[in-house]
């Protein structure tokens, strides 16, 4: 399908149990990092009840720890987030691999190291040329072709389009096999028609290298004003003699920016992406271990940036991203955490790959 300006009208803006001795380790390690409850020592029925009490409340205490370490636990081996309606799974560990798929839209975004759950989206969007979000689209590319799906639409940057189709020559020629895909070079200001009821635009973002964020878009219909005071007999009447009695509206419903510096907050042509359903964006650094000038000096964003731009986000949901690989999951959530109220309610970290104390 050709690359094509559909709309002249303006943008509109996703444990098992343990045995019981593992159950007690467990309850030991966890029960050590709070104080022993004081306990009184003596003879006779005193001394007993004493006892009694210490061993209910220990009791009681490893209790709470394991209800802890389940809850814990299964955040853990959450796969994927649900958001808005929408189940959205991926992977995102800042320099190692970026992934994220939207199952509903038939979408994913940059491809990482080719992971199995991208290989059944049929379109595919490319953000930048970085290893650990475009290094994975061979095996991607061969993956479906192995399984006989239909040939996948790869959508970049046109910067990069020709040395992306070099690239997949030279595996051609190395492994002897076809890797079979529609090559899509879609350039800002451009739409490209998914289905009948579903665009894609690229949006600029602000990388070390070049890079475009994407917004995919729902189609909806809506009576034109004009003919709002009529009747339902008329507007027929209006329809079948030929007349379009209807504008057409694009709701941005997903967006994605891939790596970026928050540069693209402030971009005014940025604000379908900024008032998006969901907007599925990165925050590599989240401490001051890690400064706003380190993140900009890699084309990254800080969370303290987010923070400080948060009257720009009208989105429903901000899933965030790339986050990188020195923290740990507790890292993430607590620093999810310290978010403003309005802000905090809207954000959902998608944490899969990180360790955890838990694991």
């Amino acid at each position: 399908m050709a690359t094509t300006s559909l709309f002249s009208l303006p943008s509109l803006r996703l444990i098992s149990r343990a045995s019981a001795s593992a159950s007690a380790s467990r309850f030991q390690t966890l029960a050590a990092r709070k104080p022993a409850a004081s306990t009184v020592s003596g003879d006779g029925g005193g001394g007993r009840g004493g006892g009694g009490g210490g061993l209910l409340s220990v009791l009681d205490r490893a209790l709470a720890d394991e209800e802890e370490y389940r809850r814990a636990r299964a955040q853990v081996q959450r796969k994927g987030v649900e958001v808005e309606g929408y189940a959205i799974e991926g992977v995102s560990v800042g320099g190692h691999e970026t992934c994220v798929t939207v199952p509903s839209l038939n979408v994913a975004f940059d491809i990482g190291r080719g992971p199995h759950f991208a290989v059944s989206q049929d379109y595919l969007f490319i953000t930048h040329a970085h290893l650990d979000h475009i290094g994975g689209l061979p095996m991607y590319i061969a993956t479906r072709g192995l399984y006989n799906l239909k040939p996948p639409t790869v959508f970049v940057p046109p910067c990069i389009r020709d040395d992306v189709e070099e690239l997949l020559q030279v595996h051609r020629r190395m492994s002897q096999i076809e890797l079979k895909v529609e090559l899509v070079a879609l350039d800002l200001g451009e739409t490209y028609e998914i289905r009948n009821d579903l665009v894609a635009r690229p949006f600029q973002t602000y990388h070390a290298i070049p890079s475009q964020g994407y917004v995919i878009y729902s189609i909806r219909r809506k009576l034109k004003k004009q003919y709002a005071h009529l009747k339902g007999s008329q507007i027929m009447k209006l329809k079948q003699s030929g007349t379009e009695i209807t504008d057409t509206i694009l709701y941005p419903e997903v967006a994605f920016t891939g790596d970026t510096k928050s540069d693209f907050i402030l971009d005014p042509r940025n604000a379908d992406a900024l008032r998006a359903k969901v907007l599925i964006t990165e925050a590599t650094f989240l401490d001051d271990h890690i400064d706003v000038e380190h993140a900009r000096e890699h084309g990254h964003m800080h969370l303290s940036e987010i923070m400080e731009h948060s009257q720009w986000f009208r989105n429903e949901v901000i899933v965030l991203t790339h986050f990188s690989n020195r923290y740990s999951l507790e890292d993430i959530r607590q620093a999810v955490s310290r978010l403003q109220p309005k802000l905090h309610s809207k954000v959902v970290a998608l944490t899969e790959g990180f360790k955890s104390e838990y694991r």
